[in-house]
């Protein structure tokens, strides 16, 4: 059963970083483009990066560009965000999603497998 699991979310200061993780089994990673979704309270879900399964080229948000890089390690079965110089604003449940294709996107209709989500908290 396809199965991803974040990780690597909490309570982090303005300015902060946090690394997190998005464990996949079940499938070979190796085919599947990852999203990386965060959604606030009160506020829609928003696409924040993505990375292929084809050539590792990446999409970022706007919001993110400069600070978010994300990364996978197919032999880990694992899909990192690393996220810093982080923001109040970038405070959000973060989810990771597969979509089997080559390429990937950051629209959460393409994506068809979730994980449960991840809270990160960006306070002083």
């Amino acid at each position: 059963q396809l199965q991803l699991v974040e990780s690597g979310g909490g309570l982090v200061q303005p300015g902060g970083s946090l690394r997190l993780s998005c464990a996949a089994s079940g499938f070979t990673l190796d085919y599947y483009g990852i999203g990386w979704f965060r959604q606030a309270p009160g506020k829609e879900r928003e696409g924040v990066s993505c990375i292929s399964s084809s050539d590792g080229s990446t999409i970022y948000a706007d919001s993110v560009k400069g600070r978010f890089t994300i990364s996978r390690d197919n032999a880990k079965k694992t899909v990192y965000l690393q996220m810093n110089s982080l923001k109040p604003e970038d405070t959000a449940v973060y989810y990771c999603a597969a979509d089997w294709d080559y390429y990937c996107s950051i629209h959460s209709d393409d994506y068809d497998h979730w994980g449960q989500g991840t809270q990160v908290t960006v306070s002083s």
